[in-house]
């Protein structure tokens, strides 16, 4: 199946498909979500057949919206697909942009819309085995201090996330 995704072609937001703007590190749309639980981060191990950065730990969601999606919508519906979690109302935190190499030949440059959800003790999570290997809630010091110790088992832009852009999407969590 191919997937297309909004890109920047020449300076032109235009539908490439997915492989390719990664390929050629095409300046791309994208989405990532954050659910919390008190100061636990819902994090997710990525699938293994993911074809970049199988196998590591990510923040809850990520994604890439498709043509003339909002990204509010993005949010809800990749929480749903890669998790099976539905009820939450991800708001808006920070918008923000990065480029990083992530193996494999492939880099991804994402212009990100960020979320934060709140989720209490009922939040069922079921996640989709073509997308998630598994799932932990880890606590935000403890997660800053995992991916310190060993950074290659989270992803790029996780590790971006985390160093340069903490205190804006988790606002008093990053400051305590």
């Amino acid at each position: 199946m191919t997937i297309m995704i909004p890109a920047w072609v020449n300076g032109t937001l235009t539908s490439v498909e997915k492989l390719e703007a990664h390929v050629k590190g095409l300046r791309h749309k994208a989405v990532s979500v954050f659910v919390l639980k008190g100061d636990a981060v819902l994090m997710q191990q990525r699938a293994m057949c993911k074809y970049h950065t199988p196998g590591l730990w990510t923040n809850t969601c990520c994604t890439h919206p498709e043509w003339d999606e909002a990204p509010e919508v993005c949010a809800i519906r990749r929480l749903d697909e890669e998790l099976g979690v539905r009820g939450l109302i991800p708001q808006h935190r920070h918008h923000l942009e990065y480029r990083a190499d992530v193996g494999g030949g492939l880099i991804e440059h994402e212009v990100v819309d960020v979320f934060v959800a709140e989720a209490d003790e009922t939040l069922v999570v079921l996640p989709n085995p073509d997308e998630v290997m598994a799932v932990e809630w880890v606590h935000f010091d403890d997660l800053v201090d995992q991916v310190a110790q060993h950074p290659d088992r989270y992803t790029p832009w996780l590790r971006i996330y985390l160093r340069d852009h903490a205190a804006t999407i988790f606002g008093e969590l990053a400051l305590l």
